[in-house]
């Protein structure tokens, strides 16, 4: 179960507001430490100081020419101190733009304020000197009544009030947001552990179930937080847009989140169409497998009879179909997908196909191999096989690897590159159903009559539980070493499980040496470092010992 306590709460709390304060004062237009202050700045490095006249907080105009001698700073400064001083005189305060002799005249009760010359035109906004009056003036007019609602108690005291309620709602946001990520990584965490170890190509798992959890946490978390933050951001808008002294900060907070969101939703709902022609494409890509499987489980019933599709290789054939189908289907979508078209996609793309160029041709190698193994029909899942060095039933045949199970109970994973590189043992596919083949060797001295260690070799086949009876056991003699022959006894036996067959073939040895005994013969190979005193044959009268049979002429 995935909670998330109240130290976290406030922890991510904590985090989100200090980043959202530091958000509130790089927006801000600017800071004053008295109620009305005019302040400058260098637009750049090459252009003259501009004189910024700013009233509680708001920036009314910039000043950026001089007039009649007065530079731009000191006529920001003479406008701040004529504005101050036209306010404490009482009258309704009320703006207006006059046409005068050096330019349009900013007026406060009819007395000039200051002057807006074409020389204080800012070329990015690309206005007239009249519209230019006329945004000086409505600033003027608005830092005027915030000013006025600064000073009322009722004015505050609402503000106040919403900003207790904003807070409050801000609260109960931030505890159902909480809770919904606990619920929702749980639901997530539960999904992935059941659907992850089904997503699998050639037998070799894709991801791992605990690196896909840390995933979708840490993925839960950043959509947490990015919650958090705007939360946070609007809150803090909300709270400085009550106050009149704040609300300057708050409505560039605000402007800015604006100017950050509306490209970001106007690029997605322009993106609607091909994401759509995308999501079209995949979805015709699944209806596609959905065929195909309904087909492959349709031959692989015996329903449906192809001379060049076994039963054997139906399941590898339709984990081939569904990659190469989702792979066309990528390819198709590509230019689709939104972003697919920047430069990061590009870059990404390019990269991406450089990594599987410098380290997909061991992987390549490692499939084309399963695909040989796999219609080459080299063997196929319950074979008993040798593979190099190592004995065992195939268990699981994938695109890169093979699993088999040794007779100790042992899962050894084997690269079908390897195996094609070596011999491979088939000792299942003489059988005509489950089982393989069981064979053993013995070295026998030249004084035992070969009639007699055949018989014996047979007997004790047929005295073994598991050998079968048909086809019969055979022995064959492969070697006339220069002490002794070397007899090789090839059964079969019907067990098809891979420790059953190591411990059939401890019984036929066990059974092997107790008839050996029973009729006086020892296993024992002959070693000589000189010529014996009499010869190591067998007579004629021998040749027939018990239990061998003499052929009737």
């Amino acid at each position: 179960m995935i909670q998330l306590g109240n130290n976290d709460v406030m922890r991510h709390f904590f985090v989100i507001f200090c980043f959202a304060l530091l958000g509130a004062s790089v927006f801000a237009q600017t800071a004053a430490d008295t109620g009305v202050e005019a302040t400058h700045s260098i637009v750049a490095p090459t252009a003259s100081p501009v004189g910024k006249l700013v009233l509680f907080s708001r920036q009314i105009f910039g000043f950026r020419g001089s007039l009649l001698g007065v530079s731009a700073i000191d006529r920001s400064k003479r406008a701040f101190a004529r504005i101050q001083a036209q306010l404490e005189l009482p009258g309704p305060h009320a703006v207006s733009v006059k046409a005068g002799t050096v330019g349009l005249e900013v007026q406060i009760n009819g007395a000039t304020s200051f002057v807006v010359t074409t020389g204080d035109l800012d070329p990015a906004r690309e206005e007239t000197l009249e519209q230019a009056a006329q945004r000086a003036a409505a600033a003027l007019t608005i830092a005027i009544r915030e000013s006025a609602e600064s000073r009322s108690l009722e004015t505050l005291t609402r503000a106040l009030a919403l900003a207790v309620a904003g807070t409050a709602l801000y609260g109960a946001l931030i505890w159902l947001a909480a809770r919904a990520r606990a619920a929702l990584v749980r639901q997530l965490v539960d999904l992935t552990h059941r659907h992850t170890p089904k997503l699998r190509v050639g037998g070799v798992a894709l991801l791992q179930r605990d690196r896909m959890t840390r995933l979708v946490r840490l993925a839960l978390t950043l959509v947490y937080r990015l919650l958090l933050l705007l939360l946070t951001l609007e809150w803090v808008t909300f709270v400085l847009l009550g106050f009149p002294y704040t609300r300057p900060w708050g409505e560039s907070l605000n402007s800015y989140l604006l100017n950050l969101a509306i490209p970001v939703l106007t690029a997605a709902i322009a993106s609607v169409p091909e994401l759509l022609t995308a999501l079209l494409i995949f979805y015709l890509a699944y209806l596609t497998i959905q065929a195909l499987g309904q087909f492959f489980a349709r031959v692989q019933s015996g329903a449906l009879q192809l001379p060049w599709l076994d039963s054997d290789v139906v399941v590898p054939t339709q984990r081939i179909s569904k990659v190469v189908v989702w792979l066309f289907a990528l390819a198709m979508a590509y230019p689709y997908l939104p972003g697919s078209d920047t430069e990061a996609f590009k870059g990404l793309s390019v990269l991406v196909g450089l990594m599987l160029s410098l380290g997909a041709s061991s992987l390549v190698g490692q499939a084309a191999s399963g695909f040989i193994l796999t219609y080459g029909r080299v063997f196929r899942k319950g074979d008993y096989v040798r593979l190099a060095d190592h004995e065992g039933s195939v268990t699981e045949m994938g695109i890169f690897t093979t699993r088999i199970r040794t007779g100790m109970g042992e899962e050894l994973t084997i690269s079908n590159a390897s195996i094609l590189g070596a011999t491979t043992k088939n000792y299942s596919r003489s059988m005509p159903g489950a089982g393989f083949v069981l064979d053993t060797t013995v070295t026998i001295g030249y004084d035992t009559p070969w009639r007699q260690v055949h018989a014996m070799l047979i007997e004790a086949a047929s005295l073994t539980e598991g050998i079968a009876r048909d086809p019969a056991p055979q022995v064959f003699q492969t070697a006339l070493n220069d002490w002794y022959p070397v007899y090789r006894l090839v059964c079969h036996a019907t067990p098809s499980e891979p420790r059953p067959r190591a411990l059939l073939l401890s019984a036929l040895h066990a059974s092997i040496q107790d008839v050996f005994s029973t009729y006086g013969v020892q296993i024992m190979s002959p070693q000589y470092v000189e010529d014996p005193k009499e010869a190591k044959l067998v007579p004629p009268e021998k040749w027939y010992a018990t239990p061998a049979a003499k052929p009737h002429v």
